[in-house]
This record gives C-alpha cells, structure tokens and sequence, in this order.
C-alpha cells in the first residue's frame, strides 16, 4: 500500500504534465481553426517549415510532403486555387493526448464555376514546440480531385 502511494505521488506531477501540454496543444489548434474559421490561414502560424504531412487515400494528391513550402504548393494550392470562396472550417470536435491533437471538421466553399464544394476531414496533428512536426489528412480525395478537374483555377 505503501509503495502504490508512493507511486502515486511521483506520477502526479507527469500526468499533471502531460494533460498540460496537451491542453496547451488544443488550445493551439482550437486558435488556428478559430482564425481559419474568421477568413485567416491555418497553416502560417501552426506549421512548422519541416513539417511532415500525409495525405492517405488514392488519387494524384495522395502521397507525403516534406515541407510546409511543398504541402502549401503542392497539395493546397491546386484546390484553393479553383474556389472563388475560402474553405470555411466547421469544427465537430478536437481531442489531444500528450503531443497529438485530432480535429474531425467539415470544410465548405464555391468553386470557381459556382458549384459548391463540400468535404469532410479528420486531420492528425503532432506537435513539438507550438509547431505541428508531423499530419496526417483523412478526406474525400474524389471530392478534392473533382474540384481540380472541373474548375478553372482563379488567375492573379
């Protein structure tokens, strides 16, 4: 009994760590989708230059990108590109253990054309120093590629 009690106190201040940080790492992304949300961008302030993002699924984005630069240009840029309308995040919910963070949310904009592009994602974050280091996407990639084929890409 002793000893269990002992343990007890000397796990308390990692558990109470732990659930630090990973409060610290929602409230980091909560804030990112917060200015997403109100027409900022996502990705300046919470990913890091090196980060290491995956997209699963098939379909020509399907792949990693080591960089936030070839994440941006490569994967983002060709959807965005055909909306004439941001993609408004709808949260549904966020859950963080220690250094990761899950966001399950809908996204929704107009395309180029006027059609409307709807999706739903589940991105997962992992997080080292305020910077997601490494993502991993979940999402309709046949709506994503729709977008990309049928849409004229907007011209600055």
């Amino acid at each position: 009994m002793l000893l269990a009690g002992a343990f007890a106190v000397l796990a308390a201040p990692a558990m109470a760590n732990q659930s630090g940080t990973a409060a610290r790492n929602e409230a980091l992304v909560r804030e990112a989708f917060d200015r997403w949300a109100a027409g900022g961008s996502v990705f300046d302030a919470l990913l890091a230059p090196d980060v290491r993002w995956t997209i699963h699924g098939s379909g020509p984005v399907a792949g990693t990108y080591e960089s936030r630069d070839s994440f941006v240009e490569d994967a983002s840029l060709p959807l965005v590109s055909r909306l004439s309308s941001p993609v408004v995040p709808d949260v549904h919910a966020i859950w963080a253990v220690e250094d990761t963070v899950i966001v399950r949310f809908d996204g929704a904009a107009t395309t180029t054309s006027g059609a409307a592009y709807e999706n739903q994602f589940v991105w997962i974050f992992r997080i080292e120093d305020g910077l997601v280091v490494e993502a991993e996407a979940f999402l309709d990639l046949e709506a994503y590629q729709e977008v990309v084929e049928n849409n004229e890409p907007v011209t600055e």
